[in-house]
């Protein structure tokens, strides 16, 4: 039978969905009681009362602990943290509020940065989220570009504002289906977005929490360029985000990206891997260019020892659908570009897999044995 040590140890394994961290650590696990026969009562604290994975918390738990064998009925009950409680929690995580549930159903959290503007780290997110759409995921973006918003136009979007749920959630705007969240949806068309670090921070914040995202696979993230208060924020509020680079072959931009990279490990977000953009010019005629010099994606990948999951060419098509609104991957999947981004979203999709279901087998006891015959025949005579 396992100690109380031993289920709190398993317990690591469940992990909070919007905090990204354990609920041990978290200090959610409020008590954990077993009684002689093997029975485990264990009562969670949930940062809400309405959160709406509460059923996969309790599925998660009763799975992590069954695994360790030698236990007998689980049950598990729910409370909410108290207001002193989450105050404590919101300052060991560095956070002004809690979570009310809008990432709760949110897979894998995606960050897409480079180290300098200029080298279409946007146009590739647009166009890798239409990939993961078309390959059947659930997606969403939030152009957390701020300063240089994009998204919105590279969808189609325009200035239309999000409309408000009933329950005072931001209902995000979709196109080819993908979810899309930006400032560009709350300001006038064109305008210049003059904000210090502090609103800043609570925006994103608002983006990330105040948004009905919904059940997705994937919610990138459009950083902005460059290492600053955007990106620290992010960290905060997604310490378990994973970061993509985007860098041109030139051995300059690959440099620059490489300060990307720095940031992301002095805020300890996982480098997930590379793609390299501009990746050579290939003329009607076959002949092919590297305008932008050869080999900085796969050098910056090999120093930093991640994947590269995709190099980019160079194709007027990209950009023109860019400006169009419409993902180049709907429009001609059969451009050269096209098919190397939609390659880079398979990457994406590889290096995140699925968790396998957790089978409950239950051991059925053998059936009895049938009673031997009674024997038959004559009886001997005795000698």
């Amino acid at each position: 039978m396992p100690s109380i040590d031993d289920i709190r140890d398993a317990l690591r394994a469940v992990i909070d969905p919007e905090l990204r961290q354990d609920i041990v650590e978290l200090g959610m696990v409020r008590s954990i009681d077993q009684n002689p026969d093997g029975d485990v009562h264990i009562v969670v604290s949930l940062t809400t009362p309405g959160c709406p994975i509460k059923t996969q918390f309790q599925a998660d738990v009763t799975n992590v602990v069954s695994d360790l064998g030698g236990v007998g009925k689980i049950t598990v009950a729910f409370d909410v943290l108290s207001s002193g409680e989450k105050g404590a929690l919101q300052q060991k995580l560095g956070r002004g509020s809690m979570p009310q549930g809008a990432l709760a159903q949110v897979k894998n959290v995606i960050c897409i940065g480079s180290g300098k503007g200029g080298v279409g780290k946007s146009t590739l997110t647009s166009n890798l989220a239409a990939a993961l759409a078309a390959d059947g995921k659930k997606v969403g973006i939030l152009d957390a570009d701020v300063w240089g918003y994009s998204i919105p136009r590279m969808f189609g979007l325009g200035s239309d504002r999000p409309p408000v749920s009933p329950d005072r959630k931001i209902m995000p705007l979709e196109a080819h289906g993908v979810k899309v969240m930006s400032i560009g949806f709350f300001v006038a068309e064109d305008a210049a977005v003059v904000w210090r670090g502090p609103m800043l921070h609570k925006a994103l914040t608002q983006f990330l929490e105040d948004v009905a995202w919904g059940e997705l696979d994937y919610l990138l993230v459009d950083l902005p360029p460059g290492t600053g208060d955007v990106s620290m924020t992010l960290s905060q509020l997604l310490p378990q985000a994973q970061f993509i680079i985007v860098t041109t072959p030139q051995t300059t931009a690959q440099k620059v990206a490489r300060r990307s990279a720095e940031m992301a490990h002095k805020v300890s977000l996982d480098i997930a891997g590379v793609i390299e953009n501009m990746s050579g010019f290939t003329t009607p005629s076959g002949e092919r260019f590297p305008i932008f010099g050869e080999g900085g994606g796969k050098d910056l990948a090999d120093e930093l020892d991640v994947p590269l999951l995709g190099k980019i060419p160079l194709t007027m098509p990209l950009r023109a659908q860019a400006d169009a609104g419409t993902p180049l991957v709907i429009t001609d999947p059969d451009d050269p570009a096209a098919q190397n981004i939609r390659q880079a979203a398979r990457g994406i999709i590889a290096m995140t897999p699925e968790p396998l279901p957790i089978l409950s087998i239950v051991q059925a006891e053998a059936p009895p044995l049938p009673e031997a015959p009674a024997p038959a025949g004559i009886s001997l005579p005795m000698a």
